[in-house]
């Protein structure tokens, strides 16, 4: 596996308090030919239905502009001409904050509207300069760009302003939270957890705005955070080799890979714990559970699952975006949990069919485990935008 950098990028976001949608938008996407991930928070103005088509246009086009060779400046007002003028404060667009980082680290970062990003580099503070663009249709507004290079551990944090203004008005914060306070708060978390995720500092920031807000969102507070750092590995193996002449290779594998290892399937396990001479600890106080059966322990190994069942409930929580920091931790939330973690995920798959899989009576979504395992690869490759790499044995 690769030792490059890796960009996680992840989000967090709460509609405003009565509101069932929100008028935030976050969007990310993948520039394989470049090895970028470009990230793009818009904010539509008010709140809402209406708010939420006009970020989601904003946000689309944003990412369709940065994806090209248009110049920077003539997007934005491609972008501002394109959207409805609102009636009531004759004013036609959206904000937005777009963040393009390659593998390398080079970033580009355009604002326009949006509270100005945090670039956190863990023990020292850094300024980044930015240049203001005006465009020429609109000299009332103003574009800032920015172009630096990030180092691994570097954070980039960007929100929208109900993020910034939480707490207006209320005892603590009668100004509101602020970027000061939020960079602040931000430092602890990363101080307390080195190596925290996009994923859960986006929520922890989110959460702590919305209780800021008195539990009761006054804006709509999206919070997006892309992480340069080094990348982290898990291996998933699941099912038996074609040959049993493989088997030696597979336990080879699951010993001399580096990063987290998963094993999936009963017979899978049986193998590797033969081969290595370790044995397959049970939890005895593991709470039952309806959708999966329970999980089991190895030493060497972060967690052992039974097979098809757990991943077919895998793929169905990655398909809802269930978060699984507020589920039940049984075996397939457990390794939804690592999966979202990582960013290089390698499954290897054993192509030795299970003949129980192929009883009429069983589900059809239990037909073949390689079927299955190339849903979820597509699912990471694509919505999480992790690297996955499969290999058949």
């Amino acid at each position: 596996m690769s030792v490059e950098s890796f960009i996680e990028v992840d989000s967090c976001q709460r509609a405003k308090h009565g509101q069932s949608i929100s008028g935030d938008v976050f969007l990310s996407e993948k520039v394989k030919e470049d090895g970028r991930i470009v990230s793009v928070l818009s904010d539509g103005m008010g709140s809402g239905v209406k708010a939420s088509v006009l970020a989601t246009m904003t946000a689309t086009m944003a990412l369709n502009f940065m994806a090209s060779t248009m110049d920077i400046r003539s997007s934005a007002e491609v972008i501002m001409g394109t959207l409805p003028v609102s009636n009531v404060r004759k004013a036609s667009y959206s904000t937005f904050t777009i963040v393009d980082m390659a593998s390398t680290g080079e970033t580009r970062i355009v604002e326009h509207g949006n509270p100005s990003f945090l670039l956190v580099r863990p023990g020292c503070q850094v300024s980044v300069q930015k240049t203001a663009l005006l465009p020429r249709r609109w000299r009332d507004r103003v574009i800032n760009y920015s172009s630096f290079n990030v180092k691994r551990e570097d954070r980039i944090i960007f929100f929208s302003d109900g993020m910034t203004h939480a707490g207006t008005g209320m005892r603590r914060t009668p100004c509101e939270w602020g970027l000061e306070n939020i960079e602040i708060f931000v430092r602890e978390q990363i101080c307390k957890t080195p190596s925290i995720s996009a994923r859960e500092l986006s929520r922890l920031l989110v959460a702590r705005a919305v209780e800021i807000d008195g539990l009761a969102a006054n804006d709509d507070i999206t919070c997006g955070v892309v992480y340069f750092r080094s990348p982290r590995e898990l291996l998933v193996l699941t099912g038996p080799p074609f040959s049993r002449a493989r088997d030696q290779y597979f336990a080879t594998m699951a010993e001399g890979t580096p990063g987290h290892k998963v094993i999936c399937g009963g017979t899978t396990a049986n193998i590797i714990s033969r081969l290595l001479k370790r044995s397959i600890k049970n939890d005895i106080e593991q709470p039952a559970d309806s959708k999966v059966p329970l999980f089991s322990m190895m030493k060497g190994f972060d967690l052992v699952t039974e097979g098809a069942l757990t991943l077919c409930e895998v793929l169905r929580l990655l398909e809802m975006e269930f978060v699984p920091e507020v589920m039940k931790p049984n075996a397939a939330v457990r390794l939804v949990n690592m999966l979202l973690d990582s960013d290089i995920v390698k499954f290897a798959v054993g192509t030795s069919i299970n003949l129980a899989h192929h009883d009429p009576s069983f589900p059809v979504e239990l037909d073949l485990r390689r079927n299955i395992v190339k849903q979820i690869a597509r699912l990471l490759e694509n919505k999480y935008m992790k690297r996955v790499v499969v290999e058949y044995l």
